[in-house]
């Protein structure tokens, strides 16, 4: 009988594998002679090659270079151009498509030299164009043109203060929006008039197509004064640079124009569709854990606001799981979603660690129950770990080692503890990405 840990990487392997974007990327475009459909959308809309004059890729994310190479497989040599942006370690070129490496979470200047490439293609594009761009988590840092005015230091400014303060991802994005030339539907009105299909891997809770990457090809709902509002909330406004704070009150004033909206006719010619989403990795989990007899429950949407406090309440709802078995029953417990962390400490880790960590120290001495948190991307904050498991052992071990799990938790300091216990997810970066999986797994205890 496999050991709980075994149990656990096994069902969260098969969540990151059911989200391979060549796969569905192969899948949303469907080829059949000269005809292509786009089959993951709910209109399934066909067009044929034959009436367009060019075909060009854009786009980018964590899952750019593996969707790039699978559009191009589908296309069979119709691609005129395309550039994409890519993690580092993932550039190149592949025949008339070159990938731009770039980073995450927070851009650098090869981000900004992705975002100026994808522009410059876009602006190019006519009405006998067809455009198929292909983003995916990470796609906001790794596609980054500030605003003028705003310089590229700024702005970074403003994102890392962002992140640690743990601002959520859409209000994170709504901030990058209106400090930015090619996001919150700013690529849809740069491609205008040419023909848009939007392929996008969803790392957002809703799979919202305006959230994703920051919506680049979407009608974007959030306005300069919702911008101001995030920063308020945060206390960031008055610690942001001036010119952050000039570009957003000039744009909540109306003297310099908004994101395009619904139904502005930019995007009168573009269809979005979501080829992959948390619950495609989820439900890939549930189905191995279902086939090994086990009884299943999921909740989409739980990961959500401060690690430490989504792990207490997973714990909470794993021990009813348990208690409601039969005896001599097993249940497992798979969460999507992403929280947040707000950084107290100077550790090393990232928000699935911090997860990890809280639910060790929730589940202390508690036999029959045990946590995996995890990315699908494979990369877990500013560290080479996708996540930690945890079970009742954990914090005993880790004293046995002389370190203490609440004030390595109070330190934001989950990766050395989990490192020393050989407790760390390690797949490296998978090349996918579809928000982070909980799964907890307890025994009945009758």
């Amino acid at each position: 009988m496999p050991s709980e840990k075994e149990r656990l990487l096994r069902y969260f392997r098969a969540a990151v594998a059911a989200a391979d974007p060549v796969r569905l990327t192969a899948s949303a475009l469907r080829r059949d002679g000269d005809s292509l459909t786009l089959s993951a959308s709910g209109e399934n809309p066909t067009v044929s090659l034959k009436a367009f004059r060019r075909i060009l890729l854009a786009g980018g994310g964590k899952a750019g270079r593996p969707m790039g190479e699978a559009a191009l497989s589908a296309l069979g040599g119709r691609v005129a151009s395309g550039v994409i942006a890519v993690p580092r370690g993932a550039g190149g070129t592949s025949g008339p498509l070159r990938f731009i490496e770039a980073d995450h979470p927070v851009p650098d200047i090869r981000s900004f030299a992705a975002a100026r490439e994808n522009l410059a293609l876009l602006e190019s594009a006519g009405s006998g164009d067809l455009v198929i761009a292909l983003m995916s988590g990470g796609g906001s840092a790794m596609i980054s043109s500030p605003v003028e005015g705003v310089s590229a230091e700024e702005k970074t400014e403003v994102i890392r203060r962002l992140l640690a303060a743990g601002a959520d991802i859409a209000s994170l994005n709504t901030v990058r929006k209106h400090l930015s030339e090619v996001k919150g539907g700013l690529l849809a009105r740069a491609a205008h008039p040419a023909a848009v299909w939007a392929l996008l891997l969803s790392d957002v809770p809703g799979d919202d197509p305006s959230v994703i990457a920051s919506g680049p090809f979407s009608p974007d709902p959030t306005t300069y004064a919702d911008a101001i509002g995030v920063l308020e909330r945060c206390g960031l406004l008055y610690a942001s640079p001036a010119a952050v704070r000039h570009h957003l009150a000039a744009g909540a004033s109306g003297t310099i124009p908004e994101t395009p909206k619904p139904g502005d006719p930019v995007f009168d010619r573009v269809t979005c569709a979501v080829i992959g989403s948390n619950r495609t990795a989820m439900e890939a989990a549930a189905r191995t854990a279902t086939t090994d007899g086990e009884e299943v429950l999921l909740l989409p949407g739980f990961l959500h606001g401060e690690a430490r406090e989504c792990a207490k309440a997973f714990c909470s709802r794993l021990r009813a799981a348990a208690v409601a078995l039969p005896p001599g029953r097993s249940v497992t417990l798979i969460a999507g979603g992403e929280t947040t962390v707000r950084v107290r400490g100077s550790g090393k880790g990232g928000r699935s660690q911090e997860f990890a960590l809280a639910a060790a120290i929730e589940l202390a001495e508690e036999e029959r129950i045990a946590v995996l948190a995890g990315g699908t991307d494979g990369v877990d904050g500013p560290t080479d770990a996708a996540g930690a498991y945890a079970d009742g052992t954990t914090v005993a071990r880790a004293g046995a080692l002389g370190m203490s799990a609440p004030g390595h938790l109070e330190n934001n300091d989950a990766y050395p503890l989990f490192h020393a216990l050989g407790d760390l997810v390690v797949t490296g970066p998978t090349g996918t990405n579809v928000a982070d999986l909980a799964i907890g797994f307890a025994r009945s205890p009758w």
